[in-house]
């Protein structure tokens, strides 16, 4: 027993560093201001960010939970269908597909990200097609709906995997029950295949809302000044205008959120299973 607690002595000392500590900070910073008498504790920074007569932080706020709540949709109406279809193949042809999905996950976010530009801007690859073809120029770059397209390709195998990861260890005894019984192949998926893979679903949706919600990059280089999201404000706050508590207060604020999203949805899949 002993050993076993030294053993796990680096691993807590390295959460503590990298996870815990940060988070302090952040609370720290968020909880307090500098002034001429030193450090003193406010709530100011919330106060400002929750100021209804200038709601200008909570339109961002909720902006950035709609685009994410988009984004999180597509992927599900995407990603189950893509799943569904990959865990009825054969198993060479499985491992194949399945690999492509995981392949683009191996390059860098960033670059993933620049390569969209290079599809969507004004004189990029769908518009030199569309004009070549006779078709007018679209305004493809720094919308929303861009915003919403880099979320969904890079986020989207984080939906595939799990679902797929449910689909084939399905029990197939229970499939053929279903069927003996006389039950239509969309009642069978109806009642057996899709109660049994809410599990995986929910985790799916939680694993692709959080980065949508928190993003900068993609809503950056994308969407520019037209969808600022609130990883984007976050940035401002530390990079540009040297804020740090207000800076640290959003980011305690979406934490809270996403963590109430995350239990909510955790909640919603433990009734799954029991029922």
């Amino acid at each position: 027993m002993r050993g076993a607690r030294k053993a796990a002595y680096p691993y807590a000392v390295y959460a503590f560093t990298f996870f815990t500590a940060p988070l302090l900070l952040i609370l720290f910073y968020s909880l307090t201001r500098r002034g001429p008498g030193g450090v003193a504790f406010t709530l100011d920074h919330f106060a400002r960010f929750f100021d209804f007569s200038n709601p200008q932080y909570m339109k961002v706020l909720w902006n950035s939970f709609r685009i994410a709540f988009y984004a999180t949709a597509l992927c599900l109406l995407l990603g189950f269908p893509a799943a569904y279809v990959l865990a009825n193949l054969r198993p060479r042809w499985r491992n194949f597909f399945s690999m492509l999905f995981i392949l683009p996950m191996w390059m860098n976010f960033l670059l993933r990200t620049y390569a969209w530009m290079a599809l969507l801007e004004t004189n990029g690859i769908v518009n030199t097609l569309l004009q070549k073809i006779g078709l007018p120029a679209l305004q493809l770059m720094y919308t929303e709906r861009a915003v919403v397209l880099g979320m969904v390709y890079n986020f989207l195998p984080f939906m595939i995997l799990p679902i797929y990861n449910m689909l084939i260890k399905l029990d197939n005894s229970l499939l053929e029950a279903a069927d003996d019984l006389g039950a239509a192949p969309w009642q069978t998926f109806v009642r057996v295949t899709l109660p049994l893979t809410r599990p995986a679903i929910f985790s799916g949706i939680n694993m692709v809302f959080m980065p949508s919600v928190t993003t900068f990059v993609i809503s950056r280089l994308l969407g520019g000044t037209s969808t600022p999201l609130i990883g984007d404000l976050i940035e401002k706050q530390f990079k540009l205008v040297d804020d740090k508590g207000f800076g640290s207060a959003m980011a305690v604020i979406i934490m809270v959120f996403i963590l109430a999203f995350v239990a909510l949805n955790g909640r919603n899949e433990g009734e799954e299973m029991v029922f």
